[in-house]
């Protein structure tokens, strides 16, 4: 049979926790979440934000997204660029009018911009129902739902809802509930404050629907290894 190793979707959850460093925590997410439009296999999906400091991510999660300029990357000062293709307007687009029918409220963005090229704004809402498309269907777009929680134990179980588990990532200076969420959290890759995903030397990869074994590092070798037992008595 032949080897394979597969890197499958995600639908990563981002972690704040009442005692991490929001400021920090906005700035890192907020770029990864709108690098490349949100095209992105790792890109952070749902955001989870602890009751205690909600209000003041969501500022400055809006602030950080109205701040990008949108447009051709070759232009001077463009921070983001287009969707991929037109079917990708109409996907994200889907996303959004779904988000809104099951209660969620658009803070910013929310719409395509302009009526050229493939281009849409880049967009944060809240109140996003756990029924709605974009927390259980990876949108593969610049959408960010941000809900509140209110302890560890709801945040693991909500972050392990999902049949994914590509990536996850948490901002916390407790180094207990560090441990805990690494490992509770079900995902093949979990970056705590700090976005340190696919470098060529670490391992790359999901668990459940999201993949089957590792690129990078020296476990990208695993799967096409052969393990040989040779066992010998005496002559």
């Amino acid at each position: 049979m032949k080897r394979v190793t597969m890197e499958l979707g995600g639908h990563s959850p981002a972690i704040v926790c009442e005692d991490a460093d929001v400021k920090t925590a906005v700035k890192i997410l907020s770029a990864n979440k709108f690098r490349n439009a949100g095209q992105v296999c790792i890109s952070p999906t749902r955001f989870l934000v602890h009751d205690s400091v909600y209000d003041e991510f969501v500022d400055g999660f809006v602030k950080q997204a109205e701040s990008l300029n949108v447009g051709n990357g070759l232009d001077e000062g463009v921070k983001m660029g287009p969707l991929a293709h037109d079917r990708r307007l109409t996907a994200i687009e889907d996303f959004v009018a779904d988000a809104v029918e099951t209660g969620a409220k658009i803070l910013t963005g929310g719409k395509r911009k302009g009526n050229k090229g493939y281009f849409f704004e880049p967009t944060v809402m809240t109140n996003v129902s756990k029924n709605s498309r974009i927390m259980n269907e990876e949108p593969f777009g610049p959408l960010a739902p941000i809900n509140s929680f209110s302890s560890i134990d709801e945040v693991v179980e909500e972050s392990n809802r999902l049949n994914y588990g590509l990536a996850a990532y948490a901002y916390t200076n407790s180094a207990k509930t560090a441990q805990d969420l690494g490992q509770k959290i079900e995902s093949g890759q979990v970056s705590i404050n700090h976005h340190g995903l696919g470098l060529v030397d670490t391992p790359f990869g999901g668990v459940k629907d999201s993949g089957y074994g590792s690129e990078g590092g020296p476990e990208g070798l695993d799967a096409y290894m052969t393990t040989k037992l040779v066992s010998q008595t005496g002559l």
